[in-house]
């Protein structure tokens, strides 16, 4: 096994190579901006770190989010096609799966939540590491106040609002280290991942203008 991990659904442009064992190389840049330029020179770092091909993968992890559209589909589209070149299959993980993971909290329940931006968070309660418990929701923290109070929360949308979130601690963003470890996991106890489609949650930010008045040629 040799699995290919990336994000792209929150600020971290993040990479990673998985051999069924553990992660043999990672790459991680936060940059909310510049997704799609720094994705696959990120893809050709970790092949160079581990001395591996594109070819040697077989098969592709990628977060689907919840996520902003611009950003998260960049990682869709380039899991989907990595794996139509390389004929090797394409698993979808919830990056705040991802989150939970890799969060150093022993028991729960506890809270991850990223930041949805427009004063709103993504989110979703977890039993443990492995085990969440509600699905993934986009809300303003006031919101949920009650449903999160006294929870311990991860995440860079529980760092931003700690009025709602006041037991918040890191990891800001999700790593594709922890997404190719916990797809590595579940693969190798026979469990069947979700297929790689996004969690949007909501329409995109960017919107036709309304009124938008049609010019044609004379």
């Amino acid at each position: 096994m040799l699995l290919l991990a990336l994000d792209t659904a929150t600020p971290a442009v993040t990479v990673a190579l998985h051999d069924g064992t553990d992660v043999i190389a990672s790459s991680s840049q936060v940059d909310a901006r510049r997704h799609g330029e720094l994705l696959l020179p990120a893809v050709d770092r970790v092949l160079a770190e581990a001395g591996v091909k594109l070819d040697a993968v077989t098969g592709i992890v990628v977060g689907v989010g919840p996520g902003p559209y611009t950003g998260l589909r960049v990682g869709l589209m380039t899991a989907d096609t990595f794996g139509l070149v390389l004929g090797v299959p394409v698993h979808g993980v919830c990056t705040l799966d991802g989150l939970a993971y890799a969060a150093d909290i022993e028991k729960g329940p506890f809270v991850v939540a990223t930041d949805a931006r427009r004063k709103e968070v993504y989110w979703a309660r977890y039993a443990d590491s492995r085990t969440r418990l509600t699905d993934p929701a986009v809300d303003r923290p006031a919101d949920i106040a009650d449903q999160v109070a006294g929870l311990p929360a991860v995440g860079a949308g529980a760092l931003l609002y700690p009025d709602t979130f006041p037991s918040a601690h890191e990891p800001e963003h999700v790593s594709a280290a922890a997404l190719a470890a916990l797809a590595a996991e579940k693969l190798a106890a026979g469990e069947e991942l979700a297929a790689p489609r996004p969690l949007y949650l909501r329409r995109p930010d960017a919107q036709v203008p309304k009124n938008y008045k049609v010019v044609t040629p004379k």
